[in-house]
């Protein structure tokens, strides 16, 4: 019983851990919501789009949706599309150290369309998810496949909440604002660079 929960846990962690698109926008709603409890609608997005990419990929669901090349291909346009565009209007806003003026304070229904945008439009992360988890997952049959997943599922909740979190803490911090403007340019990179890598992915192979 031990095993899958740790073999789950430390694999989770694993792939959760790089700066991703899904990270930098979880950060930074915590960076820029006046109160934490604002920033609820983000995580649990996040976390509800991992989970469902996690029982998807455990379920075996996922090889079979990822084998048709015109879903990739519409998966791949359409977050390039999403990404550049959400770089280029992260890049040129203006934020305040003032909480609740950014522009990069999202309302709720921003929030969390933004948040399963960047969980569900992803190919690089929804591959990752079922070469690795699901893979990994066939290894274990019954309440020993329920143990891993569950351990899977739950890093992702609480990574997403301690994530937004630090960016809280991070954003009292600043005081002059210079820390959330040099942190925008760094998110429309990585939205940039994810976009560039997924486009480069799909042609290279």
């Amino acid at each position: 019983m031990l095993e899958p929960l740790f073999h789950g846990f430390i694999l989770a962690l694993g792939l959760i851990l790089p700066l991703g698109v899904q990270n930098v926008f979880v950060f930074n709603q915590g960076v820029y919501q006046p109160r934490f409890v604002n920033t609820l609608p983000a995580i649990i997005t996040a976390s509800l789009c991992d989970t469902l990419l996690i029982l998807i990929s455990v379920l075996g669901v996922s090889f079979v949706i990822l084998g048709s090349f015109w879903i990739k291909i519409f998966l791949v346009g359409a977050g390039c599309i999403f990404l550049i565009y959400m770089g280029w209007t992260t890049w040129n806003s203006k934020p305040s150290n003032e909480r609740g003026v950014s522009a990069n304070k999202f309302s709720l229904k921003k929030q969390v369309l933004f948040a399963a945008s960047v969980s569900l439009l992803n190919p690089h992360a929804i591959m990752d998810t079922v070469g690795v988890i699901g893979t990994s997952s066939l290894r274990y049959q019954g309440e020993d496949k329920v143990i891993f997943a569950f351990a899977c599922i739950l890093v992702s909740w609480i990574w997403f909440f301690g994530l937004a979190l630090i960016g809280r803490i991070s954003g009292e911090l600043d005081e002059s604002g210079n820390f959330l403007l040099i942190l925008n340019k760094i998110s429309a990179l990585v939205m940039w660079g994810a976009a560039v890598y997924l486009l480069f992915t799909l042609f290279s192979k």
